[in-house]
């Protein structure tokens, strides 16, 4: 008889947008009341923490967690980006799903940023530069020139997004990153 060998799970950029839909789908749902009442993103993104680690469990994905303000890499030190002009730049995503090191071959899977519709643009703008940077592939730019891979700095998300609250038109604006790039916008009403 032959041995059965336990399938991977999949982290396909496809399962990942089912992922956070259907965990983003739970959170509006459990979390109306908040989401209407005004209460700060960090609350709003640790709710959204219970079902997007609930979802991960679910399709097989036991060795990942969602964190929220998460700024560790997997030596202990602080996570750090790579700017523009090839700088470090240390960051803390609002929220993140990822294996904590414990899974080698991909290690970071969503990367979340949200704001309220009413904060400023340049700090919008901050936000989605941190998505464009976090999904980009080691290779786009991401680590010092020379093929050599810095492992100081964090990347290769599958995917990100950033989300704007408008609570007077009771919706999210929902933007998705791949690759360093912007390739979806929807909406989102609760």
């Amino acid at each position: 008889m032959a041995k059965a060998f336990a399938k991977a799970p999949d982290v396909s950029l496809d399962a990942m947008r089912a992922l956070f839909r259907g965990a983003f789908e739970e959170f509006c749902v459990a979390d109306a009341r908040n989401i209407r009442g005004g209460v700060s993103e960090r609350n709003l993104c640790q709710r959204l923490a219970f079902p997007l680690e609930r979802q991960a469990y679910a399709a097989g994905l036991e060795k990942y967690r969602a964190d929220v303000e998460y700024n560790r890499a997997n030596d202990d030190t602080i996570k750090t980006i790579v700017g523009q002009h090839m700088e470090p730049v240390t960051i803390t995503c609002d929220l993140i799903l990822h294996s904590r090191g414990a899974v080698a071959e991909q290690d970071n899977l969503i990367a979340i940023e949200m704001k309220r519709a009413s904060h400023r643009e340049l700090e919008k703008a901050k936000d989605r530069h941190r998505l464009m940077a976090l999904t980009r592939a080691p290779y786009d730019g991401v680590w010092p020139a020379g093929g050599m891979v810095d492992f100081d700095h964090v990347c290769d998300y599958v995917v990100g997004y950033f989300i704007e609250l408008d609570r007077r038109g009771e919706r999210f604006r929902i933007e998705e990153y791949v690759r360093g790039e912007l390739t979806d916008v929807f909406d989102h009403f609760y």
